[in-house]
């Protein structure tokens, strides 16, 4: 298995989110090899406390002083009642971790009231990759750790994708009709790392637009997609409304975008190289804990920037070109970004192999933007 940076806190407990398949759980049994572990996809378990959550008590010896996983919280939220009082009484320390923040908070369970940290796990990044790590291989497949162990990395995505609409959509009722859900699941696929119109959708799958709003939160709760905001503080120019979409992963995606003779390659590939260097962006920011909020910057003259990042640290924006080869033209939405925004640390990444600078825009290709994200982000 591959090691992860993201650490532990040493003495607090933590909730630890991440859609399915990052590895949470792999990690918390490595970490916490010696602690007691209840795993609540465990048919016994689940039944057990969902009858009677304060039967965790019992579960746990009597003198015990170690850290406490319980895997999959959100399989039986009542039980963080029993956590928060089992953390109060006997000071135990609790590893917890689900797939989902929001479905917890939207059902209106106790959280903890602050005495837990949330952390945040990602599908791997070059770096934890390292020698591993194939670029063709993650712009096709993603970064999920099963695709770089699994000798058929195309059908364990494809696998994954039917494993979350049956075992997440259907099992957990957030949607009844699943057939209207897959439709979406393709339309929705097709904006990927664009601006996102949720009518255009709703039209394309046949639903009302009502419905399809709710099937984008159902895929922000399970932590399978996120939007992405326009960038508006101190806008100079009439902006953009409306936020852009990406699932988590640029092999997700991949898998559930339909395919035909009129597609071209450039487009589908285009959107993979921006979603790996989002899911990279996102992963490092939660796991070096650098505040950023992540945004792009649309005018309503069409100019736009792919990702802008803003926070104590300052403000950065990037750019993502698919091509080998640059030309000035393709500067033209950073440098209006940059004149907007003196202050801002502009990078432009491309498919060449040549860094160089272009007047204040650090020119990067994406292999050495990803191998050098942690630094660049901090710098």
């Amino acid at each position: 298995m591959y090691s992860r940076s993201l650490q532990p806190p040493e003495e607090k407990s933590f909730f630890l989110f991440g859609p399915r398949g990052t590895g949470k759980t792999v990690w918390v049994r490595e970490r916490f090899a010696e602690s007691v572990y209840l795993d609540l996809l465990d048919s016994e378990l689940y039944t057990e406390f969902l009858a009677s959550p304060a039967r965790l008590d019992r579960r746990i010896p009597p003198d015990y002083r170690g850290w406490v996983v319980l895997d999959e919280i959100q399989k039986v939220p009542a039980i963080l009642d029993e956590v928060h009082r089992l953390i109060e009484r006997r000071r135990l320390r609790f590893a917890l971790t689900g797939s989902s923040a929001r479905r917890l908070g939207r059902k209106g369970v106790n959280l903890l009231a602050g005495r837990a940290l949330t952390l945040r796990m990602h599908p791997l990044t070059s770096r934890e990759l390292g020698s591993d790590f194939r670029l063709r291989h993650s712009l096709r497949y993603g970064q999920l750790p099963a695709v770089y162990t699994e000798k058929d990395p195309k059908g364990f995505l494809q696998s994954y994708v039917k494993t979350y609409l049956r075992e997440e959509v259907l099992q957990e009722g957030l949607t009844r009709n699943l057939g209207a859900f897959s439709r979406f699941l393709e339309a929705a696929s097709f904006s990927q790392a664009s601006v996102l119109n949720v009518s255009a959708v709703a039209r394309d799958c046949h639903v009302e637009r009502k419905v399809v709003e709710d099937y984008f939160s159902i895929l922000e709760d399970l932590l399978l997609a996120v939007r992405i905001p326009v960038f508006t503080r101190k806008a100079r120019r009439r902006m953009a409304a409306h936020p852009k979409f990406y699932f988590f992963d640029a092999g997700v995606f991949r898998a559930i975008r339909p395919r035909g003779p009129l597609d071209s390659p450039e487009e589908i590939d285009g959107a993979a190289v921006e979603t790996l260097l989002l899911e990279e962006i996102r992963a490092w920011n939660d796991t070096l804990d650098l505040g950023y909020s992540l945004h792009y910057w649309r005018t309503a003259a069409g100019l736009e920037v792919d990702l802008v990042l803003y926070g104590e640290r300052g403000l950065r924006a990037f750019e993502v070109k698919r091509s080998s080869r640059l030309r000035s033209e393709d500067f033209k939405s950073l440098v209006a970004f940059r004149a907007d925004f003196p202050m801002a640390k502009c990078t432009m990444v491309y498919g060449g192999t040549r860094a160089y600078h272009e007047g204040a825009i650090r020119v990067l290709p994406l292999e050495d933007c990803l191998r050098e994200l942690p630094e660049l982000l901090q710098d």
